[in-house]
């Protein structure tokens, strides 16, 4: 059976979608294939893996509302081994059209059924929020792995965070586990940041991953190329971080 991880941060830019699509790319290199669910209407997980979500002709919208199935919109990357289901501004709709549905909250966990069987990683790109369709991908998922940058603000964020996934474990999903929090966009020159890592391992401790991802001029270079870092330059420190990741990744499944 695979592993659902939903990635997660209700504040945006801490490396969310850079790191759903590092993190997958990176787990098929161990002959491990991958599933990227892109549930962010920005669709930047589906732009990111070199798709136009304007262009696309189904989406997770589409799954969401009942009108396709997930294998009816699943896309090939040009990754090896690594799929795709993608996303467009028409997700915003599905917020509103779940509201008033019985079970709104595990929609996605019960259209999902099977893909555990053919993926050993399905990786769910959560939106910027904890509104509906965040909680609908930790409904879903088996884990949930936490970006975060290293700032001063992001402790009481990442409280919030933590706050609401006590509250799924006791309500829809009592099986959800911590993956883990990942430090993002580190710069080891700037103090404070040197200093906000030191105290968030010091709160959390094993639940912080030792990988920690620098702030790296090719992990912003490579969405615009439409491929995942480690495709795009696999020397780069981006590249190699996010290969460390997927091992540590790996090793919690051991």
């Amino acid at each position: 059976m695979g592993k659902i991880i939903a990635i997660a941060n209700q504040k945006g830019g801490v490396g969310k979608t850079t790191t759903a699509i590092n993190l997958a790319a990176s787990l098929t290199l161990a002959d491990k294939k991958a599933l990227i669910i892109d549930l962010d209407p920005q669709g930047n997980a589906t732009r990111g893996l070199g798709f136009r979500p304007e262009e696309i002709s189904g989406s997770v919208y589409d799954l969401l509302i009942g009108q396709k199935t997930w294998q009816d919109i699943t896309l090939k990357t040009n990754v090896e081994g690594l799929d795709l289901i993608p996303s467009n501004i028409n997700l915003v709709g599905a917020e509103i059209e779940l509201v008033g549905v019985s079970g709104r909250e595990t929609v996605l966990k019960s259209v999902l059924k099977g893909v555990a069987d053919v993926y050993a990683y399905i990786i769910i790109d959560c939106p910027p929020s904890l509104g509906l369709l965040a909680l609908n991908g930790f409904t879903a998922a088996d884990s949930l792995l936490i970006p975060m940058q290293s700032e001063y603000y992001a402790m009481e964020g990442l409280k919030q965070l933590l706050s609401t996934f006590q509250l799924l474990q006791q309500t829809y999903n009592p099986a959800l586990q911590i993956e883990g929090i990942l430090l993002t966009m580190i710069d080891n020159r700037n103090t404070l940041s040197c200093q906000v890592s030191e105290e968030i391992r010091s709160h959390f401790n094993d639940t912080v991953f030792k990988t920690t991802i620098p702030r790296n001029i090719t992990l912003a270079e490579a969405p615009s190329h439409g491929k995942p870092v480690i495709f795009y330059n696999p020397l780069s420190k981006g590249a190699q971080a996010y290969t460390a990741l997927a091992q540590e990744v790996l090793e919690h499944a051991a």
